[in-house]
């Protein structure tokens, strides 16, 4: 019995371990605050959020500086204020370095503050989106950087991390429920220790 409560509270410390120590970095970028957001671009006084997704392969899940497949992506830009409903914006995707364009919006307005469009990524690499504004003739221009094709060479770094903690978290739970195992591994942490 008393051997279960160990159990137990091993695995309550253990998740809680587990969850201080997630890779933020992995997640798209929701949940990040205002000021941290990397799909958040600054024109002037403006803000232009951009934000891609590919539905066909993991949902609704938001990618910003990281596209993990190739293939079709839907990209958002979402205008943060009511001024740049009326003014004309441009939008590119360019690969990187050579600035080869991928994809292209001519200047245009866009009174619903959201722009949508389809665009296909074949190749892995660097990107760039180039935002493009003009207010009154004068032409601010930003850009957001991305990688794409970031999973075509193997499991990310995210999910190299949850496996080795889940590995550890196993045999864990197996040292303290196996008194075998236990004293097996204890003899040799002892011969380490002399």
């Amino acid at each position: 019995m008393q051997n279960m409560k160990n159990v137990k509270r091993s695995l309550i410390g253990f998740g809680a371990l587990l969850l201080s120590a997630m890779p933020l970095t992995g997640w798209s970028h929701g949940g990040a605050s205002v000021d941290t957001d990397q799909c958040r671009v600054q024109i002037g006084p403006h803000l232009v959020h951009f934000t891609m997704y590919q539905p066909q392969l993991t949902g609704t899940t938001e990618y910003c500086n990281v596209l993990p497949e190739l293939g079709e992506a839907t990209i958002v830009f979402d205008y943060e204020g009511k001024a740049l409903r009326n003014m004309t914006v441009e939008f590119e995707i360019t690969k990187e370095p050579e600035g080869t364009r991928v994809f292209y919006q001519e200047p245009s307005t866009h009174p619903t503050g959201t722009f949508n469009a389809k665009v296909n990524i074949t190749e892995p690499g660097k990107y760039r989106t180039h935002i493009s504004l003009v207010n009154e003739g004068v032409k601010g221009d930003e850009h957001i950087a991305f990688v794409a094709g970031t999973n075509q060479t193997g499991l990310s770094r995210a999910t190299i991390f949850a496996i080795t903690v889940l590995l550890i978290a196993g045999l864990y739970i197996f040292y303290l429920s196996n008194a075998g195992f236990r004293a097996i591994v204890d003899k040799l942490l002892m011969k380490k220790a002399a």
